[in-house]
């Protein structure tokens, strides 16, 4: 018998050999027919795989995302399988499932054939032929020797190339149905389990990315175990499109970039700035209520600090590239981090100065990679809400808990309802090499971590292998209206550079010890989070974040007189306020201050004059009738005092 420890930590014993899928049938028959993969010993292998010795298990459905990415690598399967039907013949690179867009991908080599858009639709429909048969995914190991002459047999060179980094040992296959295929998995059990297929793409693809070769050609799609869900994904996908950050930074004059200037390094329009400043208002007021204290510093720094910080062993390749100045060489500031440490060090600091806030909207510099330039969520110069906590162990567990906290109430002014925190860790097989070789204290900050997730109730799950170089680290994920998920910002603990760059502080009993730091960033960068706000929103920002709050909207040029006077008195109390003054039908005037987003519209006309008041419109509730100017500007004022969301 072997002991199958479970997730809630209950511990069953079973006949050696026994496979996932049959624990998941001794315990309930509904749950063996949703169980997609199965987690054993914190790998990922297919549920059909026997289980020779005690192990922790943990079966996974459609809602892990190690259940959907296998349900997806399957599903290209699949797909390869209906492609060699329609095209026989085809060689295959690699199909991998993805997460942006959702599903899978598979390159492939259609010889002098072209596959039109037609072709997806006969695809989708040999696919779901095929998935009807429940063909098993089965697995067999193969020597490398077998596996050469297999594929030297058929000719295809693309399989042949992928085997000559494999040995002995590492190279399975798998076949369902009449299609085999050089992969490691895992798969699900059979392809029945895919009920709903759609193939949304055909592009393009270099072999190996290198565009010295061959060109093949890649076919996206996505799967689901439902109709209804692939229906409520293509419905979310238009959904998308009208909310792209992109469209709508051009339609709403946010942000602009040009050739001239540079890929990726973003150039806000008066309106972007609008938001950008009532951004920093609210973090700087909420920073300062929490006691913190801000600092500037410049946007470049010689070597040296980079040394001394470790970033450029570990981060030189985010790095712009250095100038050399008086024969000393600067860099383009990548993080805030270590000119906060220095600020730190300039002056002597006891444990009564602590714990120590320092916070900054910095500007920072990353050379991220032109083909992953994207919109406002990828760039090569952003803004960001940074700032370091310096501590004391005794602070650390308040101080953490109180960045998590100021994380939540964000959320709530947002509307942001849903939202994860990902606890990475380190991975110990790469200390030294992607982390900075202190296990020990790897293992007792990481537990810190944890405890202060727990004890706040705070939603997270751990993710290995994604920590900071120099120590664990929050990625905090939310989700739009939409569901479309998003990596907001970074907690991480430091329990390196303080070290590194000598800080200290003197204790109660006047000896030296090392600050613990806390790197946090609520509000992300300006770039990124925008970019979030313009898709949750779908451009229609609540009244204290929007550019124009109020547009003025006279029936004629006899009114406007009357439309300036109100729009002086709207600026008067800072409310941000525009005058139509076109010689346009105000049905002309009503529908583009409609498609600019704006919150309100002020009507004004003969009636309006007469009684001394102001027709009011608002965006989506339609008109909400006659007011006085001082009752209307009392109702804005409460609105954006108290920042509220639409």
């Amino acid at each position: 018998m072997i002991s199958i420890t479970f997730p809630d930590g209950a511990v069953r014993n079973y006949e050696k050999g026994i496979t996932p899928l049959a624990i998941a049938e001794s315990l309930s028959r509904s749950l063996a027919e949703k169980v997609l993969a199965a987690e054993i010993n914190g790998k990922v292998c297919d549920a059909t795989q026997p289980i020779r010795s005690d192990a922790s298990l943990r079966l996974l459905t459609w809602n892990d995302k190690e259940g959907q990415m296998t349900f997806w690598h399957s599903t290209a399967h699949l797909m390869a399988e209906a492609i060699e039907k329609k095209f026989p013949g085809a060689k295959f690179w690699v199909g991998p499932p993805i997460e942006n867009p959702k599903g899978f991908y598979y390159d492939v080599d259609l010889g002098d054939r072209k596959i039109s858009e037609e072709d997806l639709a006969e695809l989708e429909n040999i696919m779901k032929e095929l998935s009807k048969q429940k063909n098993p995914y089965i697995r067999k190991e193969m020597s490398k020797k077998e596996a050469v002459a297999y594929y030297t047999e058929k000719g295809d060179e693309y399989k042949l190339d992928l085997l000559q980094h494999l040995n002995d040992g590492e190279i399975t296959f798998y076949t369902q149905g009449n299609f085999t295929d050089l992969c490691r998995g895992p798969h699900i059990p059979h392809t029945g389990l895919i009920k709903a297929i759609k193939l949304t793409n055909i592009a393009g693809a270099y072999w190996k990315g290198d565009e010295k070769n061959k060109q093949l050609t890649r076919i996206y799609g996505v799967s689901f175990p439902s109709q209804k869900e692939l229906d409520e994904h293509l419905q979310m996908l238009e959904e998308a499109k009208k909310r792209d950050h992109r469209k709508l930074g051009k339609e709403l004059g946010i942000y602009t970039m040009d050739e001239d200037v540079g890929p990726g390094l973003i150039m806000w329009l008066p309106n972007g700035s609008v938001i950008i400043e009532e951004l920093e208002k609210l973090a700087k007021e909420t920073e300062q209520k929490a006691g913190y204290k801000r600092v500037v510093t410049p946007h470049l720094a010689k070597e040296s600090m980079y040394l001394t910080s470790g970033h450029l062993p570990y981060y030189a390749d985010s790095m712009f590239p250095p100038m050399e100045i008086d024969g000393e060489k600067y860099y383009l500031k990548a993080m805030n981090c270590p000119h906060h440490h220095k600020i730190f060090a300039s002056s002597p600091r006891s444990y009564r100065d602590l714990p120590l806030r320092l916070a900054e909207y910095g500007t920072v510099y990353r050379y991220e990679q032109s083909g992953e330039l994207f919109g406002l969520m990828r760039v090569r110069c952003m803004h960001m809400n940074d700032a370091h906590i310096y501590c004391t162990r005794e602070q650390f567990n308040e101080e953490f808990r109180a960045v998590n906290e100021m994380y939540l109430k964000y959320f709530k002014i947002f509307g942001i309802e849903k939202y994860v925190m990902r606890l990475s860790l380190h991975a110990p097989e790469k200390l030294g090499i992607k982390y900075v070789n202190e296990p020990e204290l790897w293992i007792e900050t990481e537990n810190m971590v944890r405890q202060v997730l727990k004890e706040s109730g705070i939603p997270y799950v751990e993710v290995p292998d994604e920590a900071a170089f120099y120590g664990p680290k929050i990625d905090v994920q939310i989700f739009s209206v939409i569901g479309r998920e998003f990596t907001l910002a970074t907690n991480q603990v430091d329990f390196s550079q303080g070290r590194r760059f000598g800080l200290h502080y003197t204790t109660a009993d006047n000896t030296t010890d090392t600050p613990i730091i806390i790197h946090r960033a609520p509000l992300g960068t300006h770039e990124r989070f925008i970019g979030f706000l313009l898709e949750h929103y779908a451009g229609k920002f609540p009244l204290w974040l929007s550019p124009v709050q109020v547009k003025i909207l006279p029936i004629s040029d006899k009114f406007l007189p009357y439309a300036k006077e109100i729009h002086e008195k709207l600026l008067l109390v800072g409310i941000r306020s525009e005058t139509d003054e076109r010689n346009e039908k105000i049905g002309k005037k009503i529908r583009d201050a409609e498609l600019a987003k704006v919150p309100y519209m002020i009507i004004t006309g003969e009636k309006e004059i007469s009684e001394n008041k102001i027709s009011v419109r608002k965006r989506g509730k339609g008109d909400l009738g006659s007011q006085s100017v001082e009752e209307f500007i009392k109702i804005l004022l409460k609105e954006i005092e108290e920042r509220t969301a639409d």
